[in-house]
């Protein structure tokens, strides 16, 4: 017989791996070749290059290697000379000259794409960032600036208008990550102390995910993000719509999951704007409802998830900081995630 545990770790495995083939199969893959705005078509256009490069040459030593294996050199108890057919000048060139020349012509392209994009803060289009991204193991808390009336802050979700570069300025919370979507622009890293900048375009609405690029601890794979791009109108309701304080509960159950909430360990740890919860060492729920995805977008969000991960949160994602909230009652719980749910 199996253990019950085994056969449960075993759902979950088989969950996420289905719905990992379910998001590699969405409309914006997350790569560098389908490149959906100006930063990433440039960087598609070095990644084609040296991709051409780099089959050219291999296909050339291949001919080169073929030819020598099938070309006849004689035994090896003949002691006349062997003609080598400039065997000198084939290991100059082909060793020293030819990689050099391909090398350098990459490293100059390479200066110039890294030119057209500045990360610096001395740079005069990084002098007011629209959005500060703050990098935590395992997730992302993103503030949107500008006039004080105009600022709230989200998670992991980053909504930005279309045909426009959005300035972020990026700061790490903890450890080193590095700020990736592949579909938009090339990834930055985030360092403890040392602020970092990037301008995003979308040319097109659509969601693009991305991820943190650099190793930061053992959820690393469960640190990702996703990009909203909307057109003019959709992007400015949003705003509006972030501004607004959390949506009141107007069923029974949602009421009781409010002060569920409260009054237990959630407000201490999260915040919900226009009640007393009022934590800030985890995500901020004020429009939890309005996202696509939980835990740092590992799952999606739903209720089922949902209640998996306020109860077991460390079987989802071992090592967060979400603790395993086992002291809900099932109706209790359900009363939680349906006040969650209405967040909007």
């Amino acid at each position: 017989m199996v253990p019950m545990a085994e056969k449960i770790n075993l759902s979950n495995a088989v969950l996420c791996a289905l719905f990992a083939l379910w998001s590699s199969g969405c409309d914006n893959p997350q790569s560098t070749l389908y490149p959906k705005g100006p930063a990433a078509s440039k960087i598609a256009h070095m990644s084609w290059l040296m991709l051409i490069l780099f089959l050219a040459i291999t296909v050339f030593m291949w001919v080169l290697l073929s030819i020598a294996f099938i070309r006849r050199r004689g035994s090896l108890a003949e002691h006349a000379p062997v003609d080598v057919g400039g065997g000198h000048g084939w290991v100059l060139g082909g060793g020293l000259v030819l990689p050099l020349i391909v090398l350098c012509v990459l490293f100059v392209l390479g200066l110039r794409l890294m030119s057209a994009f500045p990360m610096h803060a001395g740079n005069h289009q990084q002098s007011n960032p629209e959005i500060e991204i703050i990098g935590h193991q395992w997730w992302w808390e993103v503030h949107y600036l500008g006039e004080p009336s105009q600022q709230f802050i989200t998670a992991n979700e980053i909504h930005i208008p279309v045909g426009r570069p959005v300035n972020i300025e990026l700061r790490s919370g903890d450890v080193i990550h590095s700020f990736w979507v592949p579909t938009l622009h090339g990834k930055v890293d985030l360092v403890p102390g040392m602020p970092n900048f990037i301008s995003v375009e979308a040319s097109q609405p659509g969601t693009y995910r991305g991820t943190c690029a650099e190793y930061c601890g053992a959820q690393h794979a469960h640190m990702r993000l996703l990009v909203v791009a909307q057109g003019p109108e959709d992007y400015e309701a949003w705003i509006q719509g972030q501004l607004k304080p959390g949506a009141e509960p107007q069923t029974e159950a949602a009421k009781n999951g409010q002060q569920l909430f409260l009054s237990g360990p959630c407000a201490s740890c999260h915040q919900v704007r226009g009640t007393l919860a009022g934590g800030s060492v985890a995500p901020n729920l004020t429009h939890f409802a309005s996202r696509q995805m939980i835990a740092g977008n590992s799952y999606p969000n739903n209720e089922a998830y949902l209640e998996a991960w306020i109860t077991h949160a460390q079987s989802l994602k071992p090592e967060a900081q979400m603790p395993d909230l086992t002291q809900f009652s099932g109706r209790q719980l359900r009363d939680i995630v349906a006040y969650l749910r209405q967040l909007q």
